[in-house]
């Protein structure tokens, strides 16, 4: 299928050949029949992407920030790799669409397929032939409303929780600032809701459509604004205004605030200077509000993304809700959507369209359609982007390419002297654009076929860790060598699926523990004899993360410690050649609080080692990451932040430095390859399993506040 790509490193706007959607549990696949191109949202993006690097950075100075803290944390050469990888992904451009349902996914009752439904979403409610959508970013198109029409669900759904925020009563005077899509149709929704509406802007020819829309004054900001608002009102002034402009002037939210009555509201939903008049505010003691884009719900994970609503009693109007009301008004005929479509294309045209709506082309414009053909049907999930290469190499396929396979495994793997056969992600523009860079030869969203390939020897498993283990089950049984990144399982039940899995074929399993394969590793196990019992204190500090992001969810990231600890234990058992037995576990505020991100946790294994992690999110990112201090036979070592070891022993010091952080990637990517050549794992399954045992027994032992034996 066709899909509209944006890149970001370079510019260029694509239209693009991709898979089709894969099927998921929690919502719908749509193939699309319209959707609105946003000449605000979008523009802002495809206008980003085209400025250089430099430009980019003045843009968006936080981001810079970042990206020198960690340079200063990981050193150059793995920042540039991060950075060019995520700017090398490109954006689906699109957040409203209308279409039919194609398929439901489990999670999602109310659909079925042949429904006709309108879609919002960036990133999901893409301009493509078809489209994965979340249940509540999905709402039912009542009879009698066209896809065009339904296709403004998502700009309705704004334009409505900003008049929610600027909360009018039947009969008040709202002033609109900003007569664009947005604004005509918050000049529509405001007539319909009973109140006088007064349209603003610098286009004769928006200001007379806002008349036509129902506004019963509409101003243009050259002429006496203030005047006309004044006798419009009987010199009281408007009881609330929205703005809807977007521009970088600080002219709408000065006039907002002279044009609103004395403790009036001003409701903020277009992207303006925001650089406020104090003595107008407060000598009016005006509420200033900003309207979040669809309303509650929006950028929340958990509402959008896990399909869990918002009690009706308690939030009255969500961002689907809102999208609901925005098509009874539609199908009421209260908003005519229609009115506002200047231009149509199809997808085909794309670039067409995109030329009016940056300018490019420079004719006038309001709301441009992209529409696909009434025969479209169904495409093919897989898009071939070579011929096969011939036998002889170690074929390999991918499943999933976030930021971190595409920055730190696929680089390396791509180097290593393998066949990429194919790359399946969830979304056809990842698999697509992750196909071309490293150069696979076939890219789908059918997990299915590419473990059914029989050129496929071995597969990397690079997903959220909620489908780690029965994904390394179904490979395993495939007959396909596996490397999954960490963890290799959430829970007892998981890892049960791929012990039996891994006993039934034998198959090569090796999970994504990259430290334990550090040069820097192998040289301080050298400054211990073995099986002498050590000492160890590995210190973290590992920085917070948002408490909505999906590493907190347990059935998608199962926490921070089953997620990332894992790696500390893995490399103290390799350290000590040796499995944990026993943890305790204490966490910052108490046992059962938080979020298990700031903890204490106690070792023994099973030859007389002891260890403690210390692993804390409350502490400053700029500084190093990682220490790991080892006590034994007479010497200390000490390894900073894989960076820097030193060996103390006999009064002598010696200390090793590399130029750049060497965490084990490129000797464990090579031990994984080794092992599908030879059958034998690099890493033990028994220390796979007790690595993974121990992280469960620390949840355990943060439940309960006590001491946790880990079974054998």
């Amino acid at each position: 299928m066709k899909q509209v790509l944006q890149h970001v490193r370079s510019g260029k706007l694509e239209l693009a050949e991709v898979p089709e959607p894969a099927p998921r549990a929690g919502g719908v696949v749509v193939r699309n029949a319209a959707s609105l191109i946003s000449a605000g949202t979008e523009k802002m993006i495809i206008d980003f992407a085209g400025k250089s690097l430099l430009g980019k950075a003045r843009e968006r100075p936080d981001l810079v920030r970042q990206v020198v803290d960690k340079v200063r944390k990981d050193g150059l050469g793995p920042t540039m790799q991060t950075v060019m990888s995520r700017l090398d992904q490109p954006m689906a451009l699109g957040y409203s669409c209308a279409g039919v349902v194609e398929s439901a996914g489990r999670g999602a009752p109310e659909f079925q397929a042949g429904d006709r439904v309108a879609c919002a979403g960036m990133g999901y409610a893409s301009h493509a032939g078809a489209v994965f959508v979340p249940r509540n970013l999905t709402v039912a198109i009542p009879d009698g409303v066209s896809f065009e029409d339904a296709s403004y669900v998502t700009l309705g759904a704004i334009a409505l929780q900003g008049v929610r925020v600027a909360e009018p009563r039947l009969g008040e005077t709202v002033a609109v600032i900003g007569l664009g899509l947005l604004g005509q149709l918050t000049v529509q929704i405001l007539r319909a809701a009973g109140c006088r509406v007064v349209g603003i802007d610098l286009d004769p020819s928006k200001v007379q459509l806002a008349r036509e829309m129902g506004a019963e004054l509409a101003v243009l900001r050259t002429d006496d604004v203030h005047g006309a608002v004044e006798a419009f009102t009987g010199g009281v002034g408007a009881d609330s205004v929205i703005v809807t402009a977007a521009a970088d002037s600080n002219d709408p939210i000065e006039l907002a605030g002279e044009l609103c009555r004395d403790r009036g509201i001003v409701s903020m939903v277009g992207a303006v200077k925001m650089d406020i008049p104090r003595k107008v505010y407060y000598d009016k003691e005006l509420a200033l509000r900003l309207s979040r884009s669809y309303g509650p719900g929006r950028y929340d994970p958990e509402y959008e993304e896990g399909g869990r609503d918002y009690p009706i009693s308690y939030v009255r109007w969500t961002e689907r809700r809102n999208m609901q009301e925005f098509l009874r008004l539609v199908a009421a005929g209260q908003v005519t959507p229609s009115r506002l479509t200047s231009h149509r294309f199809d997808l085909s045209e794309a670039e067409r369209a995109y030329a009016i709506v940056t300018g490019e082309d420079k004719q006038p414009f309001l709301g441009v359609i992209l529409t696909y053909p009434e025969e479209s049907s169904a495409g093919s999930r897989t898009v071939q982007l070579r011929a096969p290469a011939p036998a002889g190499k170690i074929g390999l396929g991918v499943i999933g390419a976030g930021n971190f396979a595409k920055a730190v495994l696929l680089p390396r793997i791509a180097k290593a002297g393998v066949d990429l056969v194919g790359v399946a992600t969830a979304t056809g523009a990842s698999a697509r654009t992750t196909g071309d860079k490293f150069g696979f030869g076939y890219c789908t969203t059918d997990t299915d076929k590419l473990l059914a390939d029989p050129a496929v020897h071995a597969v990397v498993i690079a997903t959220r860790h909620g489908s780690h283990a029965w994904m390394t089950a179904q490979a395993l049984r495939a007959g396909k060598a596996v490397f999954v990144e960490k963890p290799l399982a959430l829970d007892e039940d998981g890892l049960r699926q791929v012990l039996e899995a891994q006993a039934e074929t034998g198959g090569v399993l090796a999970v994504g523990f990259n430290r334990r394969f550090s040069p820097l590793v192998e040289q301080l196990k050298q400054a211990f004899a073995p099986g002498a019992p050590l000492a160890m204190t590995y210190r973290v500090n590992a920085g917070p993360i948002p408490a909505n992001t999906w590493i907190h969810d347990p059935e998608q990231g199962g926490g921070r410690i089953i997620g990332e600890v894992c790696h500390f234990v893995d490399l103290i058992q390799h350290v000590a050649d040796d499995e944990v037995a026993e943890v305790f576990a204490f966490n910052a505020g108490g046992h059962g609080s938080g979020l298990h991100d700031v903890v204490t946790i106690s070792l023994r294994l099973r030859g007389g080692s002891v260890a403690s992690i210390n692993y804390f999110a409350n502490g400053d990112r700029s500084y190093p990451k990682e220490r790991l201090e080892v006590f034994g036979g007479g010497a200390i070592a000490v390894l900073d932040d894989f960076r820097e070891l030193t060996v103390s022993r006999g009064g002598k010091r010696k200390a090793v430095k590399k130029l750049s952080q060497d965490k084990g990637f490129d000797e464990e990517i090579a031990a994984f390859l080794a092992a599908v050549r030879s059958g034998t794992p690099p890493i033990p399954l028994a220390s796979l399993v007790a690595t993974t045992r121990a992280t469960f027994a620390m949840e355990e032992s943060l439940r309960t506040g006590r001491p946790v034996e880990v079974p054998a």
